[in-house]
């Protein structure tokens, strides 16, 4: 048992989810979210600091899917060799803050953290990820489509810690890229941005396709109607010229000091366009 001025660093997942049981903790990770919400106000929680559990850091090859640690850092994933399907995602590792929060910051942070315009979340809804959930009762595992509900809201229980993100290696030989727009070019929250993954086959035509878009909405969006119209036309066509506004209905941007909900809808049409030239151009 433990106060709510606690601070407690577990050193294997068993502990960790041993204190989480009673759901009256917070989760400490990298702390680059953490600290920035806590403003002027203090911790009123007991606080469970999971960054020494080495077991949930690295990216692992299994059978038929690649684990993500939950507490892999962006620099780790930088810096890790990985197949070119995971591009984007390196891609948005590099723009996540500076090089100061890439190596505190972790990709069960990014996801936990659920803001809009978290860069991790589009390439990894593009490759199709879930996410592994562990309590002392059990474990989970759910799409991450269907863990992020909502602005800075999830799926996870308060009793629960998320462990892993896992890929399937079916998209292990696509192309794929990450564009980002914001006032600047880093350090910045995004005005809009893209991840796109795209498979083709030897007949050079698109097998499979998945185009997610963050920042414009209150979740990150898949353009499914687009992916679906994308598969078998040719990658020697100009497949950016495919996408349509209409291809963005699923999008909701809002005006804010950074951008107008119009200008965000345009530029991420355009975004998603240079995108899919990109892929293909690197296929």
């Amino acid at each position: 048992m433990y106060s709510k001025t606690s601070y407690i660093k577990p050193r294997t997942l068993d502990e960790a989810v041993a204190l989480l049981a009673t759901g009256e903790a917070r989760i400490l990770s990298g702390g680059t979210d953490f600290y920035p919400a806590l403003g002027d106000g203090v911790v009123s929680q007991a606080v469970v600091d999971v960054s020494g559990m080495r077991e949930l850091r690295g990216v692992a090859r299994e059978a038929d899917r690649f684990r993500i640690g939950g507490l892999t850092t962006w620099s780790e994933i930088i810096r890790t060799p990985l197949p070119r399907c995971f591009d984007a995602l390196k891609g948005a590792a590099r723009e996540v803050g500076s090089v100061q929060i890439q190596n505190r910051g972790t990709v069960a942070g990014n996801l936990c953290n659920a803001s809009p315009a978290a860069d991790g979340v589009p390439p990894l809804l593009a490759l199709d990820a879930e996410v592994e959930l562990v309590s002392k009762t059990g474990v989970r595992t759910m799409t991450l489509a269907e863990f992020i509900v909502g602005n800075r809201k999830t799926q996870r229980k308060p009793d629960e810690l998320l462990t892993a993100v896992l890929v399937p290696c079916a998209f292990e030989n696509a192309s794929s890229t990450f564009l980002k727009l914001g006032v600047r070019r880093y350090l910045v929250i995004s005005i809009s941005m893209v991840a796109v993954v795209v498979q083709s086959g030897d007949d050079g035509r698109i097998q499979e396709a998945r185009v997610a878009v963050g920042s414009c909405s209150a979740v990150a969006r898949r353009l499914r109607a687009l992916e679906g119209e994308l598969v078998g036309a040719s990658v020697r066509n100009h497949l950016g010229g495919m996408v349509k506004p209409g291809h963005l209905a699923p999008l909701s941007p809002i005006d804010d000091v950074r951008a107008t909900a119009e200008y965000r809808m345009d530029a991420s049409l355009r975004l998603v366009q240079r995108a899919l030239n990109t892929c293909v151009e690197n296929g």
